[in-house]
């Protein structure tokens, strides 16, 4: 699997400890979204695309990088063999490239203080991850989009195993506390994350504050 061609240029604060980029991702037409998460001077990926390699030095020393789902194996693989770090995927996950170092499940602690959280319904081996340090965030992989033009929506369901699986993984989720809600593709909110997912899975308007 190919990842973008574009490498991000810089890395935004989310919430201590928490890091955001992005890139225009020119395989799907769209942007693409990845993590990272610092703890104790180590450095973790979450569904990591290309970023400069200066950036990634200034933020400390790469351990892990966890792919959340298949589909998000980007740079995960290549990164690996430049800087050593291990590769956490799901353990159901299928079609990977490579072979994972680590696999987790549902529950599971990972690198960073995330929780492995299985929401199927892109696929069956989908996962999101909660970090729960206060006021806590979600990222949530694909399940959910935020569209620049329309706000929160499930990803469209030609692309997706399971529609109505990835309605009632949404619906789970609400029982987690979280304030920043973060995305495979889209720009994330930082404030009231959880009540604008909760008005998606109402089907209502969720827009959220994005502290752009």
């Amino acid at each position: 699997m190919s990842e973008p061609k574009a490498k991000a240029r810089d890395v935004d604060e989310l919430l201590p400890g928490l890091f955001h980029y992005s890139v225009k991702d020119e395989r799907i037409k769209t942007r693409s979204d990845s993590f990272v998460v610092v703890h104790q001077g180590d450095v973790v990926l979450v569904d990591p695309v290309p970023l400069e390699p200066a950036l990634l030095l200034r933020l400390g020393k790469l351990k892990a990088i966890v792919v959340a789902a298949a589909s998000h194996q980007r740079s995960a693989w290549r990164l690996r063999r430049e800087t050593g770090a291990k590769v956490h995927a799901p353990v159901e996950a299928s079609g990977l490239d490579e072979t994972p170092d680590m696999t987790f499940r549902d529950g599971d602690t990972l690198p960073g203080g995330l929780q492995a959280i299985r929401a199927p319904g892109p696929s069956s081996a989908h996962y999101v991850l909660h970090l729960a340090t206060s006021p806590g965030a979600l990222l949530c992989s694909d399940l959910v989009i935020n569209d620049s033009g329309r706000g929160l929506e499930y990803l469209p369901d030609k692309y997706q195993e399971d529609p109505a699986g990835s309605r009632d993984s949404a619906r789970r989720l609400l029982e987690l506390k979280f304030e920043v809600l973060g995305f495979g593709h889209g720009q994330p909110i930082l404030k009231g994350g959880r009540d604008a997912l909760r008005a998606l899975v109402a089907g209502g308007a969720a827009r959220g504050k994005r502290g752009e």
